[in-house]
């Protein structure tokens, strides 16, 4: 499971893609949901502060939980709580460029990747081309009924 640094993410995003336009809290939480969607696993985005009043919007993020430490709370502390807590460190991924967080997922021998390694994973899953898939009915062959009137179509009689 990966534990996100929202706001260290953003920032990473913002400095990697060098622009001045932020993107938003349920626009990043979309796209790392698609992410991890692709690539099989759960996660949390973890942010500062108490977030917007109506949080309805983040319910449907798909696979990943969206926390708001709270008002006068840091996600460094709540993420380093979640660390210390885990009964299997060793399943957790921690995404953060933040030093304290790194240290803290090192000595409880968590994985951790900084914001721009994961960013840059994110941008290469998404943006892959996927293989399409073909429909069943063609490894399947046509019907008799089908058979018959393509043939009736194309003026071969029986």
């Amino acid at each position: 499971m990966f534990v996100i640094d929202g706001y260290n993410l953003r920032h990473a995003i913002r400095k990697a893609e060098e622009t001045s336009e932020a993107i938003g809290d349920l626009e990043l939480c979309m796209v790392v949901s698609r992410y991890l969607k692709l690539i099989g696993r759960g996660g949390e985005m973890i942010f500062d502060g108490a977030g917007p009043p109506d949080k309805s919007s983040f319910d449907s993020v798909g696979n990943l939980e969206v926390v708001f430490a709270g008002l006068g709370a840091d996600a460094d502390t709540v993420i380093e709580d979640k660390i210390s807590a885990s009964t299997s460190p060793r399943r957790l991924t921690v995404v953060s460029s933040d030093r304290r967080l790194r240290k803290a997922a090192q000595t409880r021998r968590c994985s951790s990747l900084k914001s721009e390694a994961f960013w840059d994973n994110v941008q290469k899953q998404l943006n892959r081309k996927r293989p399409v898939r073909e429909p069943a009915a063609k490894r399947q062959g046509l019907s008799e009924s089908e058979t018959d009137q393509w043939l009736d179509f194309l003026g071969f009689k029986q």
